[in-house]
């Protein structure tokens, strides 16, 4: 196993020890951030046993976080979201993740998505395959837009970031649709249980570690523009055979 590897999952388990110890807690310390989002007790937590366990063992390397920023500069840099779906984590719903990102001279090669509540996790090193609890990952085969299912995050959002009509468009030329949204829709491209997950705005943590797994699981990741980047303020994850088509129904309305 790739190294960095092994460490992203022991880093996993570190915040899994905290992140489920503090889910469902009745004294859990909830906060309201700037842009409106929740920021809990245990998000703080977790990114913080992450970052330590990152400078003791690799002191040079640059870190860049959810919840305490960017530390640091080098060619490899930890990108961390400590919960994603905290919004879920507070309301006592499983689907939440830590997720871990190693990006290596610009290209994130290593990721780890962990789920304890569900209990899932998933990782990926370039060249050696995604998968979940040790089983391999295989996007879908499906071609035909018609017979997809599609994965999507907050239909509020669509509308707010004017993209509410090709959002509909593409939701009305689907077989089958689900808002699961965050790290999950992702990570149901890469088993081929989705074939589409689309996301109008978030944030680099959000998507570093799922970019590799997509990929491994030979599917594709980019962003609205069809740049291959976790950096782009919004994402596609598909199948690959799909994906072309699916960027065309969101592109912004001329004008």
């Amino acid at each position: 196993m790739d190294a960095d590897l092994a460490f992203a999952l022991d880093l996993a388990d570190l915040a899994d020890a905290v992140t489920l110890a503090r889910f469902g807690a009745e004294d859990l310390e909830v906060e309201r951030k700037r842009d409106t989002t929740h920021v809990t007790d245990a998000d703080r937590a977790a990114e913080q046993v992450i970052r330590a366990a990152i400078l003791e063992r690799f002191p040079d390397d640059a870190v860049i976080g959810e919840e305490f920023g960017s530390e640091g500069e080098s060619g490899r840099r930890w990108i961390i979201d400590p919960i994603d779906g905290t919004a879920n984590f507070l309301r006592g719903i499983p689907i939440w993740a830590t997720l871990i990102g190693l990006e290596r001279d610009g290209r994130v090669e290593v990721g780890v998505v962990s789920a304890p509540a569900m209990p899932r996790r998933w990782w990926a090193a370039r060249g050696a395959g995604a998968y979940c609890d040790g089983r391999r990952l295989r996007v879908s085969e499906v071609d035909d837009l018609a017979e997809a299912q599609l994965c999507y995050a907050d239909l509020p959002w669509w509308e707010a970031f004017g993209l509410g009509e090709q959002f509909l468009a593409l939701v009305h030329a689907v077989w089958r649709t689900r808002g699961f949204g965050d790290f999950w829709q992702h990570m149901l491209v890469a088993e081929g249980a989705a074939d589409i997950a689309i996301e109008p705005i978030v944030n680099l943590w959000d998507l570093a570690a799922i970019q590799p797994i997509v990929e491994e699981a030979g599917g594709r990741f980019t962003d609205h523009a069809g740049v291959a980047t976790p950096a782009g303020g919004n994402a596609v994850s598909t199948n690959g055979r799909l994906h072309d088509e699916v960027l065309g129904y969101l592109r912004p309305a001329a004008g």
